[in-house]
């Protein structure tokens, strides 16, 4: 990588894709998060996950960045037991109610990290080790200004392809017709990553609607989805 490549890379990597908004905490999901975030919340750290050691087995981990309230999260995880989890937000009401579906629902496939995913993926997650990568409806930082704040841009989408298994897939969903335009070329520029469709993918029949989306529709915005695969070797 020249210096002019890893002077962008430290620029970017010091940029935070998400802003803490204050967000009130309903009583029950304060509740649930006091109650069980100690047993399926994980800390974070600067060693590398042991799987084996989370899950209690050997099979395939997804990734979700960004799961809001958590309720297609939950809904995937209970849907595929034969898979597991890790959902990654920072918005606490969202931990929350995640949590409480958790308990809810008695999954044991899915756990969770309160901190930047960034920094969890360069940190915690091993190369060449997660099966998929799942963000839906991120912010799409409309202002220019705030572009370089997008998630789904390079050097990031490189950081999601290290970490990728090969034929693991990116899935992407948004309203935000000019934040999907921009992540199809970010995604297509990026080494070691095919689209799995001629451009925009349509959606994956067994992707729960999520509470933004059900806010995009409303305000009559389309939903754009990527689907984009990394190449085996």
């Amino acid at each position: 990588m020249s210096d002019t490549n890893e002077n962008a890379s430290e620029f970017y990597r010091s940029v935070k894709t998400f802003v803490l908004r204050a967000g009130r905490m309903t009583a029950t999901q304060k509740r649930d998060y006091e109650e069980f975030s100690g047993r399926w919340c994980i800390p974070y750290s600067d060693k590398p996950l042991n799987y084996v050691e989370l899950f209690g087995n050997t099979r395939g981990v997804t990734v979700e960045i960004g799961f809001g309230m958590g309720k297609a999260t939950a809904i995937i995880a209970n849907d595929n037991p034969e898979n597991n989890y890790l959902g990654i937000e920072v918005h606490r009401p969202g931990v929350g109610k995640l949590l409480g579906e958790i308990r809810r629902r008695n999954l044991q496939n899915l756990f969770i990290i309160e901190y930047d995913a960034l920094e969890v993926l360069e940190n915690m997650i091993v190369d060449n080790s997660i099966s998929a990568f799942h963000v839906f409806f991120p912010d799409p930082w409309p202002k220019k200004k705030h572009h370089k704040r997008r998630l789904m841009q390079r050097p990031h989408t490189d950081l999601l392809a290290k970490k990728l298994v090969p034929g693991g897939y990116i899935y992407m969903a948004t309203d935000w017709e000019p934040y999907a335009e921009f992540a199809l070329e970010q995604l297509s520029q990026t080494p070691s990553l095919s689209n799995s469709y001629k451009d925009f993918a349509p959606k994956q029949s067994w992707r729960p609607e999520t509470r933004f989306e059900e806010k995009g529709k409303t305000a009559q915005r389309s939903i754009k989805e990527l689907y984009f695969i990394k190449e085996r070797e």
